[in-house]
């Protein structure tokens, strides 16, 4: 009896402790947020118009390999999300489109921070920033 309760005690805490190790779904959302956002700035300023608002409905997580990103644990994550864009003057829904994003661990657990690669002359550079 005292082995069963063991085993599945330890099974437990395991469980437990791996939940808290990859990103949940919700930091997958905000990491696409992040990600869309970034690049609807940067087209809503080239053709000088209005940022859109960007609601993302529906996060389907179908891969995530686990990756080291500058000495730091990560992973790539990819799957498939529905969104609605707020225009001026209409809204625009669009689903299943594909989504890969990087998330990388900090050190202390507690964070995570979306990485994208910048190409330079040289090779690349990953760029973090923190998903709130």
């Amino acid at each position: 009896m005292q082995i069963i309760l063991a085993v599945i005690l330890a099974s437990l805490i395991t469980a437990c402790g791996s939940n808290n190790l990859t990103p949940n779904t919700q930091i997958v959302r905000r990491a696409i947020v992040l990600q869309v956002t970034q690049t609807q700035q940067e087209l809503s300023q080239q053709l000088r118009l209005e940022s859109p608002n960007l609601k993302v409905n529906r996060v389907k997580v179908t891969s995530q390999k686990p990756l080291t990103i500058q000495d730091l644990r990560a992973y790539r994550v990819q799957g498939n999300y529905d969104y609605t864009l707020k225009l001026s003057k209409r809204t625009v829904t669009q689903k299943d489109n594909p989504f890969e994003v990087y998330l990388q661990r900090q050190t202390e657990g507690k964070t995570w921070r979306l990485a994208q690669q910048q190409r330079e002359e040289n090779g690349s550079n990953w760029v973090t920033q923190l998903v709130e």
